[in-house]
């Protein structure tokens, strides 16, 4: 299976940008993980928000296929622990799931075309955070529940 982050802009904080690589590293001994960059619109200041929102959902519907799962970040999704997402993802990795894909959205969330194709909806937390740290909290919780499924002593309960 291949599990893919796709995010609406680049990070411009190169220590998380770090820390991210890091576990994207880590990851790499479980899955194979990719994260996909979509760069952020021109002179998307001066746009209204649903029509920065629907450019934006266009580009992310060019990075997902017909059979990809996705999953949307979203502040309105389910919300797991740390163990329950591994339980998750491996009832996925059991179902022969090839492409597994999890969304970050923009600063506005998403369109409703990426709502309409997305099969689920996740949360990290309650509280907001910015979408610099959701790419940092989401890889490495991937790689907590990998080393769940693995018995690795990273966990601890």
């Amino acid at each position: 299976m291949t599990i893919s982050l796709v995010l609406v802009g680049k990070t411009d904080n190169h220590h998380l940008e770090a820390l991210i690589d890091d576990y994207k590293k880590r990851l790499s001994h479980f899955v194979n993980f990719e994260i996909i960059i979509i760069p952020d619109l021109k002179k998307r200041k001066n746009m209204e928000i649903e029509l920065q929102k629907e450019k934006e959902g266009e580009l992310i519907l060019k990075k997902i296929s017909t059979s990809d799962f996705v999953v949307l970040m979203d502040e309105n999704g389910g919300e797991y622990s740390s163990t329950k997402l591994a339980g998750w993802l491996q009832k996925r990795m059991n179902t022969g799931l090839k492409n597994l894909v999890f969304v970050v959205g923009g600063p506005y969330g998403f369109s409703q075309e990426v709502y309409a194709r997305g099969n689920q909806k996740l949360s990290l937390s309650k509280m907001t955070f910015s979408h610099q740290m959701i790419r940092l909290f989401f890889t490495e919780q991937l790689y907590r529940a990998f080393t769940i499924l693995g018995n690795l002593p990273y966990h601890h309960e």
